[in-house]
């Protein structure tokens, strides 16, 4: 289908993006890499009357350690992120999350920024920001704010965005001494939307769990801290007991419903299955076991 018509804006400055959303209010949409709001807009489903697009705006596509985080622009590609030698030797679990989005063709003009504004639940990447504790940067005419990814996820297709902000940079702490992150998913072919993923951070001291994160995508309406999960992990081995157990507290804590991808409960048994999984992961990285 042809999407509704539409007027085009292509700022060159952020001031210039800021002050178009001001002008145009709730009938505007800011476009990132196009690959979730294009789609919908030929469908139909979302018919802004302004169109934004953030790709002249500079500024945007920063990759970088800085101040304790991984600084990342925005505007920074899925395949940039796939492809960085820093992320993949620092943070694999962001590049798998990558690796799994869609198809390389999407991967090379999709981006992070467009990935956790869009607030899709059965995107990969918020999930991984959660278990990760990353933060969001946004700017807006009254500033630049700093929001915990727990607070920026609000529901499905909905963020804590205000309408006159742009999501500018995303920033995940560097990890701790003997860490280590993994995102595992199950999809029905290659891809797809998950059937269900986890996504898990592990900090060891010794074979202690000194730190974790736990979260889920696609089993609830919006990507979810598996929090009980992650308290139990804290001061624990991470043997087969203690992994068995904390997996199935991640299972507790999806809230899947039954559609086209199985029913709930089976749902709920992916999510135990790939928790162990993540987990034995995260775990083998940070004690130097596994790439």
């Amino acid at each position: 289908m042809i999407p509704p018509p539409f007027q085009y804006y292509a700022p060159t400055s952020m001031s210039e993006a800021l002050s178009l959303l001001q002008q145009h209010g709730a009938e505007s949409k800011l476009m990132a890499g196009g690959q979730s709001l294009i789609p919908l807009m030929k469908l139909r489903l979302a018919s802004p009357n302004h169109l934004i697009d953030l790709q002249k705006v500079p500024g945007l596509t920063t990759l970088e350690e800085r101040d304790g985080a991984l600084v990342i622009g925005a505007m920074v590609r899925e395949a940039t992120l796939e492809h960085s030698p820093l992320v993949r030797q620092r943070y694999p679990g962001i590049v798998e999350a990558s690796e799994v989005v869609a198809d390389p063709v999407v991967r090379n003009f999709a981006t992070l920024g467009g990935n956790l504004a869009h607030a899709d639940p059965a995107n990969d990447h918020p999930a991984m920001m959660l278990a990760l504790r990353a933060q969001m940067v946004a700017i807006g005419p009254r500033g630049q704010r700093r929001i915990s990814v727990d607070d920026f996820l609000v529901d499905t297709f909905e963020t804590s965005l205000a309408p006159d902000e742009v999501l500018v940079e995303i920033h995940v702490p560097q990890p701790a001494p003997h860490s280590g992150s993994a995102y595992v998913k199950f999809e029905r072919k290659v891809g797809d939307y998950a059937v269900a993923a986890v996504a898990a951070q592990v900090t060891m001291n010794g074979d202690v769990c000194a730190q974790a994160g736990l979260a889920l995508t696609n089993v609830g309406p919006r990507s979810l801290r598996a929090g009980a999960a992650q308290q139990f992990l804290i001061g624990k081995r991470l043997d087969d007991q203690t992994i068995r157990e904390a997996a199935r507290l991640a299972g507790d804590a999806a809230e899947p419903t039954s559609d086209l991808r199985g029913p709930a409960e089976y749902k709920r048994a992916v999510v135990r299955a790939l928790t162990a999984r993540a987990l034995r992961k995260a775990a083998q990285r940070a004690t130097g076991g596994a790439n």
